[in-house]
Order: C-alpha cells, then structure tokens, then sequence
C-alpha cells in the first residue's frame, strides 16, 4: 500500500528530477541530490534557479554546500502540533524526513486511541525524534530514544523543548541499538510499541557495524523478547536501496506473526508528492504490524 504525506504546511517539494529535489523548509529553498529522481525535471519550473543553498556530491564521496544566500544555522518547522529544528549538515540531511509524518500519524492515533494502557515505546535508529515527539505527544506514558549518534541525540533533545514536551517521560540513549535490546531483554523490559528506521550501513559508539541485509534479521527477533503480550504495535522503515516492502511483510510473517498472531501486517511504500506536477516520489518502505482490538 503507498502512504503519501499530505498534511505539511511548512515544507513543500516543488519539484524533483535530473537527480535532485528542490524543496522549500518553511522559507528557505533547498537543492539536494535524491537518486531515486532520474526523471527529467519540469522545465517550467523556475524555482530551481532561485535555490538559497544547493548541495553538490563530491567525486570522492560526501560532497557540501553552495550557499547561494546568507542562512541562518538553523531554523525551525512545524508539523501539527510538533516542532523540529532544520539544519543542513554536512552529508545533505537536514534533520527532518518529511515523508515519515505518515508514520508519526499513525502511530498517534493508535497511541491516542489506548491512552487508557500504560504504553511504553521503543525508538530505535531514531535519528533526532520526529517519531519520538509525536509518541510523547499522543500520550505515551514512557517513550525511549536509542541512537548511536550522540549529536543526533542532543539534537532530539533541542526538539523535544521546542515541542514542549519536558514534562513528557522520554529517555534518550546513545547505544547500540542490538546491544540495548539484549540487555533490555536481560533486565526484563517490555514495550508496547517497538519502531525503527535502520540505516542501510552504520556504525554503533563503539564500531559496531551494522549492514542491513545481514542485521535487520536478527535485530527482529531480539526485539520480539521485549515486545509486550499485549503489544499494541510493531514499525520497520527502511531507505535501503534494493529491497523492496516484500522483504519487510515476509520477515514479519515468518518472525513476527508467529510469536504475535493476534495482529495484521500491512507493508508498501512511502512517498512525498511533487507539487509542481502530478508526481510522486518515493521515499523508502514500510512495515506495520497492529494489534487487532
């Protein structure tokens, strides 16, 4: 199933071909590669040239910034009643992936729908929170944030304030992310609602190596030792190029579904629309697991 995300007000994708996507954050207007856009771009669309910073790949890797006009470091957006901050940083990302609010709306309504049960949530790879401040937000009584990165995590916790969300009951762990759900598993905790957006290559605080056609496996089946019998949901997001949401439904029908039958899986990709045409683009795949109530 394709899930579009539609209900931004401060970003915009313009437009996207030849390679890159133009995009508009807020007020300042982005150039930034994107490999899945071979398609040519539109041709009427003008704003290509009016980019306020453009992001050009290096020959030997990485690659930097073309600022075309002075920018602030950083700035701020907001989806719903979330705010994050945008940066562009050095390897082209900008803090934000915008196509994942379909997740984060998902995820808040199934959390907002249980505020009665205790819920306790799992983010792991979680970047710099989105999905972690619209669990906290929708209610959850305990949201834990696990990243390898410890920058990403102090960036997670800026965006926790600026969603004023201090009074929420959320952990930020700089970890690696198999090591923290085996030792979860030892001390006995369990979540009620397990996400993860893994990259395809990374590295762990310590030079753990993580490659996702050799971990995402046995990853799963740790967490399965700490997803609660009464689970309420189970997330895998993935950008790794080659695989295709068919992978996803079939590791959680052979290792999920077993252990937790009482829920459907629903699988398919995750797309942004182009709004200077009638296109779409996509943006990775996704795997769901929801308990049936």
């Amino acid at each position: 199933m394709l899930k579009t995300a539609l209900n931004w007000k401060d970003y915009r994708l313009i437009d996207a071909g030849g390679g890159e996507k133009l995009e508009q954050w807020d007020n300042v207007l982005l150039r930034r590669p994107d490999p899945q856009a071979i398609w040519p771009k539109d041709p009427s669309c003008r704003a290509w040239n009016k980019a306020d910073a453009v992001y050009h790949r290096s020959d030997r890797g990485g690659g930097k910034w073309e600022y075309r006009k002075k920018l602030p470091e950083s700035w701020t957006i907001s989806y719903d009643d979330l705010t994050f901050r945008v940066s562009p940083t050095g390897f082209k990302h900008t803090g934000i992936f915008p196509e994942q609010a379909v997740n984060w709306d998902w995820m808040k309504g199934l959390i907002s729908s249980h505020r009665d049960e205790e819920l306790r949530i799992l983010n792991l790879f979680a970047y710099t929170g989105g999905a972690t401040m619209a669990c906290a937000a929708a209610g959850a009584a305990e949201v834990v944030h696990v990243d390898a990165a410890k920058g990403m995590v102090k960036w997670a916790q800026e965006n926790r304030d600026l969603s004023n969300l201090q009074d929420c009951r959320i952990r930020f762990i700089v970890d690696d992310v198999q090591k923290f759900v085996e030792r979860e598993k030892r001390r006995g905790r369990t979540y009620h609602g397990i996400l993860m957006d893994p990259p395809s290559y990374g590295r762990g605080p310590d030079g753990e190596m993580w490659k996702f056609e050799n971990s995402i496996t046995g990853l799963i089946r740790s967490c399965m030792d700490i997803l609660d019998p009464n689970a309420l949901f189970f997330l895998i997001n993935s950008y790794t190029t080659g695989f295709s949401s068919i992978v996803l439904e079939d590791l959680m029908k052979t290792i999920l579904l077993p252990e937790f039958p009482n829920g459907t899986i629903e699988t398919g990709e995750v797309a942004l629309p182009i709004e200077s045409r009638k296109l779409l683009l996509p943006c990775g795949i996704y795997g769901r697991w929801q308990r049936n109530d």
